[in-house]
């Protein structure tokens, strides 16, 4: 997609925007050491920001799409100073530095540094600029997501004027920013909002999944990457699913028992009196239960709610996650078929949007959310017209699904204890 790819060529037209890609020892990132006056720093200026929009939240660079550059290598106090030339591809191959690189840092440290990596993607507009931190560093690529809250001044970039405090901003952060899959903050924290499409079968929905992650990659909804390196999910798992129906209506809505690799259970909780959009939801894992009447117990003695059994069920389902650059907010489009363990003839397929989490270290944008959904929202009905499918937007549940099927075959109903 058009937005993880940058281009060594200016962009036409005047413009005010510039980006640079900064790189520097690891210690800067991990806070090994403290920032000095003599450590190295390289920054290359690149031919054209990645983003489309200023501020972004999430930048991706391609090491074989940025081209001939120019790093520049000085002490961070600017008493050493030394330029190279370099392609992008040659910046890190194998996420080591490249001769290149290693021999112009050697020119302005006199001998031995430690580990030098990407550190942190400036981008400007006029006389503002944003920094964002490194996440992720890879052998193709690394992630980048924006740490300043409001913009800082420009005329200093190449000076590293913004250098310490950046650092300063990635360490008040690091447990947020170093450990592995943990940069994301839930938004409308213990809810669910989830569009759904319920479609006639037959329904082949992993050749669905496949087209909709190409429309994504040839551009199809621009403004939105993959979300990196888990873009992509397959699913195949049994609920053991009971609908909470008392003690009061306030604790409407289902219990669900979903087995696990390890033996337990996850139990996925949720709470409404009628299909919506937003459900409160919770999700408990490494229940030691067993469908024995354990189940049951749980629900009365842990639970303290009275409920229904309804039929179990088996769900396959293929998940196609994307991030907005803009806001950070990552989505997921899921294609699923559902059938009853009792009866396979008895199916449900849907497709489901859902807001899943944001990958920020600022404060999110809220907000942002339901308008973004809206715009996926298009750009999925279409995809779903053009396939043949039904576009029509509900919140049709696997619980009403499953209640459903319960009243065409009352022989179906059990009750919890």
């Amino acid at each position: 997609m058009s937005d993880t790819v940058t281009s060594a060529a200016p962009p036409a037209g005047p413009s005010r925007r510039r980006s640079w890609l900064v790189l520097g020892g690891l210690h800067l990132l991990n806070g090994t050491a403290p920032l000095a006056g003599t450590d190295p720093v390289v920054v290359v200026e690149l031919g054209a920001p990645v983003e489309h929009a200023f501020p972004s939240n999430t930048v991706i660079l391609r090491w074989d799409t940025l081209g001939p550059l120019e790093p520049a290598v000085r002490t961070v106090d600017g008493t050493r100073r030394h330029t190279t030339k370099a392609r992008g591809e040659e910046l890190f191959p194998g996420m080591l530095p490249g001769a290149a690189l290693r021999a112009a840092v050697s020119e302005v440290t006199g001998g031995h540094t430690g580990p030098l990596v990407p550190l942190f993607y400036v981008t400007a507009d006029g006389d503002r600029a944003h920094v964002h931190s490194q996440i992720r560093f890879l052998a193709e690529d690394a992630c980048f997501i924006r740490i300043t809250p409001d913009p800082v001044p420009t005329a200093g970039v190449e000076e590293l004027e913004w250098l310490p405090e950046a650092v300063r901003l990635h360490a008040g952060q690091f447990l947020l920013l170093n450990n592995h899959q943990r940069y994301y903050r839930k938004c409308f924290d213990g809810q669910e909002l989830e569009y759904k499409y319920t479609l006639s079968p037959p329904v082949d929905i992993w050749t669905l999944t496949v087209e909709l992650y190409g429309n994504l990659l040839g551009g199809g909804l621009p403004g939105y990457v993959m979300e990196y390196r888990d873009e992509y999910q397959a699913w195949d798992y049994l609920n053991h699913l009971f609908e909470v129906t008392g003690p009061t209506e306030a604790e409407a809505g289902y219990a669900s028992f979903i087995p696990t690799t390890d033996g337990k259970h996850l139990l996925k909780r949720k709470w409404y009196a009628e299909d919506t959009f937003d459900r409160r939801e919770s999700h408990t894992y490494g229940l030691d239960v067993t469908d024995d009447g354990g189940f049951e117990r749980y629900i009365r003695e842990e639970l303290k709610v009275e409920a229904v059994r309804l039929p179990s069920f088996r769900r396959v389902r293929y998940d196609v996650n994307f991030e907005s650059v803009r806001t950070g907010h990552v989505y997921g489009v899921f294609f699923d078929h559902c059938s009853l363990v009792e009866d396979h003839e008895v199916t449900l397929n849907q497709c489901e949007l859902e807001y899943l989490r944001s990958r920020v270290a600022v404060p999110p944008d809220e907000a942002a959310v339901l308008a973004e959904m809206d715009e996926i929202v298009s750009w999925l009905e279409a995809f779903l017209r053009e396939h043949g499918l039904d576009d029509r937007r509900g919140f049709y549940s696997k619980r009403t699904f499953l209640k459903d099927a319960v009243a065409a075959r009352p022989r179906l109903a059990r009750k919890a204890g």
